[in-house]
C-alpha cells in the first residue's frame, strides 16, 4: 500500500481525486461572495450544462498547474474571453477584487482537503503552498501586491470576508438547485445525496451558516466518522489511481486547447 505524502504544491493538491471530487464546495463558497454569486445566477451554465462548466474550471485549473507556457496562455485568454460578457449590477468578471475572492476559495479548499486526507502542513510548507496558489488569481487580473502577503495576512483577509458574507434568497435558490443535481441524468441524481452531504460537511461553518443549511451536532458526528474512515482508506490507494482522474482531465484539457483557443470552448 503507497501512503506516500503528496508534495505540499500546487501540482501535488490539484493532482490528487479529493481535490476534483471537492470542487461542488469550492463553488459554493466562490458564489457565496454576493457580487460573484449574482454573477453565477445571471450568467453562469452550471446547472443546465454542469459538465461543461466542470471541464472548462477544470482546465484552468490543471492547465496552470501542469501546463507549458503556450498552453498557460491558450487557457488565460479563453477565460478572459470569457469572463468579457460577465457584467452586471455590482459584478464585473475582471473586477480584482473579486478574482483575488475566487483565488483565496481555491487555496483554502486547497490546504483543507489536504490537511484532512494526508494531515497537518508544516508552516513552511504551507507559506509555500500559499504562495503558490496566488498563480490562480495573478494570472488573471489580480496584482501581485494585492495577494496577501503570507499566511498571516491571508487568514485576516479570509476572516474578514467570511465574517460579512450575506447569502440572498436568489444565490441560496441557485446553490440548492445545484446540490440536488441541476439538470444531470435523472440516474444520476441518487448520488448528489451523499455529494450533499460531504460538500455541507467540509464547507467553512460560517459559509454553511450564511446559506442557512441545516447542520446538526449529529450530521457533523457522521461525518467526522466517515472522514476518519476515507482518508486512510484514500491514502492507502496507489498512486497512480488517486492520480488518474486528474491525468484524465489534463488529457481532455490538452486536447481541447492544443489548438486555437476559440476551438476549445466546444
Amino acid at each position: 500500500m503507497n501512503q506516500r505524502r503528496p508534495d505540499a504544491t500546487v501540482r501535488g493538491v490539484v493532482g490528487e481525486a479529493v481535490f476534483l471530487l471537492s470542487s461542488p464546495r469550492r463553488f459554493l463558497t466562490e458564489i457565496a461572495l454576493p457580487p460573484v454569486g449574482h454573477g453565477v445566477v445571471e450568467h453562469s451554465r452550471a446547472l443546465i450544462d454542469p459538465v461543461t462548466r466542470f471541464r472548462n474550471t477544470s482546465a484552468y485549473i490543471f492547465l496552470l498547474a501542469f501546463g507549458d507556457d503556450e498552453e498557460r496562455r491558450r487557457v488565460v485568454r479563453f477565460v478572459n474571453r470569457a469572463h468579457a460578457p460577465v457584467r452586471s449590477s455590482g459584478y464585473n468578471a475582471f473586477d480584482p477584487k473579486l478574482q483575488l475572492w475566487i483565488a483565496a476559495v481555491m487555496f483554502h479548499g486547497g490546504r483543507d482537503i489536504y490537511e484532512r486526507f494526508f494531515g497537518p502542513l508544516e508552516r513552511a510548507d504551507a507559506e509555500r503552498l500559499y504562495r503558490e496558489f496566488a498563480l490562480y488569481g495573478t494570472s488573471l487580473q489580480v496584482p501581485a501586491d494585492m495577494w496577501p502577503a503570507d499566511l498571516d495576512a491571508f487568514e485576516a483577509y479570509w476572516d474578514g470576508v467570511v465574517a460579512d458574507l450575506v447569502v440572498d434568497d436568489t444565490v441560496r435558490t441557485y446553490a440548492r438547485a445545484l446540490l440536488s443535481g441541476g439538470d444531470l441524468p435523472f440516474v444520476v441524481r441518487p448520488a448528489m445525496a451523499i455529494n450533499r452531504f460531504f460538500t455541507l460537511g467540509m464547507l467553512d461553518p460560517r459559509v454553511r451558516e450564511a446559506y442557512g443549511f441545516s447542520w446538526t451536532p449529529g450530521q457533523q458526528r457522521r461525518f467526522d466518522r466517515v472522514m476518519k474512515v476515507a482518508a486512510p482508506l484514500y491514502r492507502a490507494l496507489p498512486q497512480g489511481v488517486r492520480h488518474l482522474p486528474g491525468r484524465l482531465v489534463l488529457r481532455d484539457a490538452r486536447r481541447r486547447f492544443a489548438g486555437a483557443p476559440e476551438r476549445a470552448a466546444a
